[in-house]
Formats: structure tokens, sequence, C-alpha cells
């Protein structure tokens, strides 16, 4: 057959009989996911918000996976692998935070439609959340209560209060490479909340001082970024809850806009941002 011929003849029918399910649906489970939807409500909108907040879980859990590849890699030296994770979480928390936008745009009376069918129901609830804020080194061991019924979660969640965060692994590794982090610090309570330090700050102030292409100054804006964009999604959440519910009481109990103004002001790593004003 000419070449010519070859290139005319239509392309080949892709493989459609399996015995069983498809290789697709076996790998991805298409099926389960598209089929956890149970709405309670009449409200046409209700899909919008339970299909958003379940891709929001999604993307909760591929952050955690990388911040968990990056910490592992700190305690291992491999600055490399870590900056990859903290890049590629990066990208995946532009598309966390393009999550808000199908329900950026509600009104009071579009939620108020189906606010009913969260009863109690708040992402202050969500397990694969708290692990994410767990690793950011904002912990407290009251956030386990909600999960006492959920022996898994549970035990995921009391795992993750008790390790390293991810930033403890990053100070601890400035301290192997000879920046004067206290010993204060590398002792502390890791199931504590992080709070900042004058001495941290000044390392990271010398790091950033230095050459720009050190591998700790790279580090540096790997979480620089990450940052960021917490503190957007925690800004975008913020103004998304003002338009749809004022100043109410948010779902769950929480104080609802004060809660989220509260969490708003809250910088992640903070002396990388302290930093910068003494270099």
């Amino acid at each position: 057959m000419s070449h010519e011929a070859h290139e005319a003849q239509e392309p080949e029918t892709p493989h459609l009989d399996f015995a069983g399910t498809t290789p697709y649906e076996d790998y991805v489970k298409a099926d389960v996911l598209t089929h956890l939807q149970h709405t309670l409500s009449d409200d046409p909108g209700e899909m919008v918000f339970l299909v958003t907040t379940q891709v929001m879980e999604l993307w909760f859990t591929v952050i955690v996976h990388e911040w968990e590849t990056a910490a592992d890699a700190l305690r291992s030296d491999d600055v490399p692998t870590a900056i990859a994770a903290l890049k590629r979480s990066v990208r995946e928390l532009e598309a966390l935070n393009a999550s808000w936008k199908p329900l950026g745009q509600l009104t009071p009376a579009q939620f108020n439609s189906y606010r009913s069918a969260l009863g109690d129901g708040s992402g202050f609830q969500s397990a694969m959340y708290r692990r994410m804020e767990f690793l950011l080194g904002d912990k407290s061991a009251s956030m386990l209560v909600p999960h006492r019924g959920a022996p898994r979660v549970h035990a995921e969640l009391e795992k993750a209060l008790a390790e390293p965060s991810l930033y403890d692994e990053v100070l601890r590794l400035m301290a192997r490479r000879g920046c004067a982090i206290p010993a204060s610090v590398l002792r502390r309570d890791v199931s504590q909340r992080y709070e900042s330090n004058d001495a941290v700050e000044a390392a990271w102030t010398a790091v950033y001082a230095g050459d720009e292409n050190a591998e700790l100054a790279r580090l540096g804006e790997a979480l620089t970024d990450v940052a960021e964009l917490v503190w957007r999604w925690r800004n975008d959440h913020l103004v998304a809850t003002r338009r749809a519910m004022g100043a109410k009481p948010g779902t769950g109990g929480s104080a609802g806009v004060a809660w989220l103004e509260k969490r708003a002001r809250k910088n992640v790593f903070p002396e990388l941002w302290t930093a910068r004003s003494h270099v």
C-alpha cells in the first residue's frame, strides 16, 4: 500500500468491546464519583453546591498528598523533590481556588433555597481540609473532636496532629544546612500551633540576602507561592460567604463571616513574609 493510500484511510476504530467494565472505569471509578450526589432539596442550584464541594474535597486530597511528599523529601534532604511537589501543589491550589467561581455569585435568596439541607454541616468539619491546615502548622487537638464518630478519619487526623508539619520539616532542614534555628523551635511540641519566631525570621532574612538561586532560597519561594494561594483561598471563601449570607451565623454554629475574617488575616509560614522587610 502506498504512503498516500495509507494516509487516506479512516482512523482505526477504538476498542469498544470489553468483557467487564471499561479500563477507564476500572481506573478512574467515574461511575462511583458521578453517583455520589444525593440532593436534599428541590432547588436546582443545590447540585452545583454539592458537586463543587465534592470537587474541593478531591483537591484537598491531592494537595495533602503533595505536601506530605514534600515533607518526606525534606526529611531525607531531598530538596529538589520537595520543591517539585510544592510547585505541583501551586497548580492544584489554583484549581482549588477556581472552585469558588460557581459559588462566588450566589445571592442570599439562592443560598437560602437549599441552605437548610446542610443542617449543621459546615466546611469547617472537613477532615481533609483539617489535614491541610495541620501540614501548614495550624494545629489544634480540639479539631479532632468533630471526627470522634469516624474511627479511620479520627486516627488519620490524630496521626497528622502528632507529626511535624511541612514547615517544621523546612526549619529542621535549614538547621541541618547551618541556619541559626533555635533549639526551642526544633524541639517544640509539634502538636501545637506554630508561632512566629524572631530568630527564624532572621534566618530567612539571611537566606534571602544571599544567592537567590541557592536551594534554600528557591525552597522559600516555593513555600511563599503556596502561602499566597492559601491566603487567596481564605479570602475567596470570605467573599463568597459575604455575598451568600452576609453577617449571619455560619452553618455548623461558626461565627460565619467574622470567623472567616479572622482566618484571612493569618499568614502561612509567617517569617517568610516578615523577613522581606529586612532584606
